[in-house]
Parts: C-alpha cells; structure tokens; sequence
C-alpha cells in the first residue's frame, strides 16, 4: 500500500481514480486544483503524486516545477496530450513518469508500483492498521475488532480506514466529505454523522459512550483506542496461616 495523492480537476475522474486505486490497495487523497495539489503534497508528504496538466488554477506542467523546487516526492504525470516534445519537457521538469487519457486502473497502478519500486519507496505498510483490537487491512478490505470479524459497507470501510490513517487527529467533517465521499464542496454532515453511528453500533459502542470514535464538539471526529482500566487491583487477602494463626 502506498499513500497517493490524486491532483485531479473533474470531479467524476477523481472520484473514479479514488475508488479504482483504494480498491488496490492504496490510501487515496485528492485535490481539486494546482495550488491545492501543491499544498497538500507539501504538507502531508505523500508517497507519490498523480497530477494531472490540464488544471483550472495553474498548468500542471508550473505545478511540477514548483514542487520540484521544494519537494523530491515521485510525480506521475496524467494528461490527455501525446506530444512527444511536450512529454520529454515533462520527464526533463522532474516528472518520474506519465500516463496518457483514458487509461485503465490496473495501468496506472503498475505504473505507481513500477515508479516506487524503482525508487526503492514499495514494500510500504503491506500490514494492517492497527488502533487498539482494532485491525483494518486495506489490501483484503477486512476489519477484526478484539480478532472478531466485522461487517461493514465499502462506505463505512473508507470513514474508518481514513481514520485509522490519522490515529488521534481530529478530522473534520468537511474533510470526510471530500475525501471519502468525494464532495469537495461540501454536502450535508447528516450523511457523516448517519455513517458514524452505524460504525459506532458495530464496534459495540455510543456516541454518549465512546471506545474508539470520539466526537469533538463543533470540530470534528477522532479514532483512538479505548483507555485501559484505571483501577488498580484488588488486594490479595492474606494467606490462611491455620488455626493458631493470631
């Protein structure tokens, strides 16, 4: 598994690209714009970048270089132009790869493995995520909770898998919906609240009860595991010391 971000300004593509390469196995995040894409790469750091050229802000090719200019972060090029002189530009501006429009899942995901192989940067987090008894594996799509199996939606996999990848981080719902249901703009928080509290009745606990799921009022949600007892130990009485014991 790799940590992937997606510069991607159509909105149906992004969304297809997000779910074709969670569905290999890959954490998936995405951004609507050059500058945007810019950011997130330089902040969060991802393991490799799909950008593509054609974006509304600034052209993907000024992109390249300005992260080239601050970042070694692997970049695959996405475009639906095919000049070859435009194409040895690119690999020449820093680019480790490039993908021509329309291309399939299974292409681009050899094509991410190819590049992080040749890079050294694969053999990436193949184990699960683990928070707590929790254990999400991102490769199977299986959750265990205390080694019990548990049944979620595709949906409520994502809402948890995203989470786990940030243990402690409170996350916020605007953030949810942009990144897991693909709304950047925003959309109704009902539909994150409604999909937390089924995860929650399935790792058997309340909102006015949390183990895991957290809310934090006005800000967002955050996955921690459930504190361990506070309590100390009942003392042990004192062993029998038979009948003439005083």
């Amino acid at each position: 598994m790799a940590h992937l971000l997606v510069v991607e300004d159509d909105p149906q593509l992004r969304g297809a690209l997000v779910r074709a390469l969670r569905d290999k196995g890959h954490a998936v995040a995405t951004a609507p714009s050059g500058m945007a894409g810019l950011d997130a790469a330089v902040t969060h750091r991802p393991d490799l970048v799909v950008l593509d050229l054609g974006l509304p802000d600034v052209d993907g090719a000024q992109i390249l270089r300005m992260l080239r200019a601050v970042s070694d972060v692997p970049v695959i090029v996405a475009t639906a132009r095919d000049d070859e002189p435009e194409m040895v530009a690119i690999l020449e501006d820093g680019a480790d790869d490039y993908i021509i429009k329309p291309f399939g899942a299974a292409q681009l995901d050899a094509r991410i493995k190819a590049v992080l192989r040749r890079l050294g940067a694969t053999e990436v987090a193949e184990e699960p995520l683990r928070v707590g008894g929790l254990a999400i594996d991102p490769a199977s799509r299986e959750v265990t909770l205390d080694e019990s199996p548990l049944d979620l939606t595709p949906r409520e996999f994502e809402l948890l898998a995203y989470l786990a990848h940030r243990p402690g981080q409170v996350v916020s719902r605007r953030e949810l919906l942009a990144e897991v249901w693909q709304q950047p703009l925003g959309g109704a928080d009902k539909t994150v609240d409604v999909h937390l509290s089924w995860l929650r009745r399935k790792l058997g606990e309340t909102a006015q009860a949390p183990r895991y799921l957290h809310t934090v009022r006005t800000v967002g949600v955050k996955l921690t595991p459930p504190e361990g007892p506070s309590e100390e130990p009942p003392e042990e009485p004192p062993a029998d010391q038979g009948p003439g014991a005083r």
